[in-house]
């Protein structure tokens, strides 16, 4: 059966012939002005490939009809669009190369062919001949925009952050459209590479930088405490965690095993105890995300954790098919213990093997926070799942 792509290009054979046709019946002519011109036998022959489905043999022979001129360059342009969507980018970079090699090429089509193919050279892989292309065309084409949008999302893939900072600033000044949250993640990655080569000063700056004059991202305050964290500034490292915690609820799962290390390592987990009482007296709901946070990270031994958790287990419906919880419930004393802790303890090796962070645009999900998601390459769009999700898990534990 012919493919959609058949059915285009035999869509675009058919226009071709009329436009052949209507311009010989149209335009000026010296023989019989009432006689209409035949159909070009090309065309027919080009069809007639198409209709048997050889589609290649197709191609290639309107590729050798059709001549680059005026009144074919846009078919050019149209057929070399849809061999990149085919995915035949070799051909389409032949198609806009010939334009390109066109002595007598107005500025307005040389533009458009040089976009054509940069974006041919995306599709292939070829990230430097595209980014040339692209910088180039940034700087006084029609294609301005298009192409530091373009630079943007290239140095992203690169990890080239500086350019991505150049080209967003640039943009946001042709564009009109505020860049803020995108420009301020392209400092928190530089702050993050600063520091993990312990330029930690640099890091610092950078991070400053994604702060002043824009919105306050999560990242920044995060990246921040991280900075403390490892230059062993317990205090400055705790208020930010803390504040992190009672401001952005979301981001527990990352603080909270944080605090616990800290708090841990400086001898003073009652305080993390007490902290954590009042605000969850204030926020009950915020008990789930700490339980969740303790089950997927394994931590314990912390009362008001420990409360969290064990409350979680024995509320959670989809648990009581599996395990009888009941029976542990009316338990007493130390087997009371153990038995939750048992049961403790196999929820975190099944929550290890499970995504715990899904974009809120795409539905991507991972087990590690990513603040660009790979998939809709949006920002700070991943959020923490509310619960657990153990359902296929345990029913594929069970049918072992």
């Amino acid at each position: 059966m012919p493919t959609e792509s058949t059915f285009l290009l035999a869509g675009l054979f058919l226009l071709l012939a009329a436009a052949g046709w209507a311009l010989g019946r149209f335009g000026e002519r010296d023989d019989d002005e009432d006689a209409p011109p035949p159909l070009n036998i090309d065309y027919l022959k080009g069809l007639n490939f198409l209709l048997n489905e050889q589609t290649d043999q197709a191609l290639e022979h309107f590729l050798k009809m059709v001549r680059v001129d005026d009144k074919t360059i846009e078919t050019h342009f149209a057929l070399g669009s849809l061999f990149r969507r085919r995915g035949e980018v070799d051909r389409a970079i032949r198609i806009h190369q010939n334009i390109i090699a066109r002595p007598d090429l107005a500025a307005e089509q040389r533009d458009q062919a040089l976009f054509s193919l940069a974006k041919d050279y995306l599709k292939a892989g070829l990230l430097d001949r595209a980014e040339n292309l692209f910088v180039r065309l940034s700087q006084g084409s029609r294609y301005q925009v298009e192409a530091l949008e373009q630079l943007c999302r290239i140095y992203e893939q690169e990890r080239e952050w500086q350019r991505a900072i150049e080209s967003g600033q640039k943009l946001e000044v042709l564009s009109g459209q505020s860049l803020a949250l995108q420009i301020a993640h392209y400092y928190c990655e530089l702050a993050e590479q600063a520091a993990s080569n312990k330029d930690y000063n640099a890091a610092r700056a950078f991070v400053k930088k994604a702060q002043s004059g824009r919105p306050r991202t999560h990242r920044g305050a995060l990246t921040r405490a991280r900075i403390a964290r490892d230059t062993d500034d317990s205090k400055t490292a705790l208020r930010l965690y803390n504040r992190i915690v009672d401001e952005n609820t979301y981001l527990i799962t990352e603080a909270l095993p944080a605090l616990v290390e800290i708090y841990g390592r400086e001898g003073s987990l009652n305080q993390l105890e007490n902290s954590l009482r009042s605000l969850l007296d204030k926020n009950p709901g915020m008990k789930t995300d700490v339980a969740y946070t303790a089950i997927v990270n394994n931590i314990g031994g912390i009362d008001i954790i420990d409360e969290c958790v064990e409350e979680y287990m024995l509320s959670e419906p989809t648990l009581t098919e599996f395990i009888d919880l009941q029976t542990v419930n009316a338990a007493s004393g130390e087997d009371r213990q153990a038995a939750l802790n048992k049961v403790r303890a196999a929820l975190s090796k099944l929550a290890s093997k499970i995504p715990r962070y899904q974009c809120k645009e795409c539905g991507f999900s991972s087990q590690k926070l990513l603040w660009q998601c790979p998939s809709c390459r949006d920002w700070e769009t991943q959020r923490p799942f509310a619960t657990v999700s153990f359902d296929s898990l345990l029913q594929r534990s069970a049918g072992m």
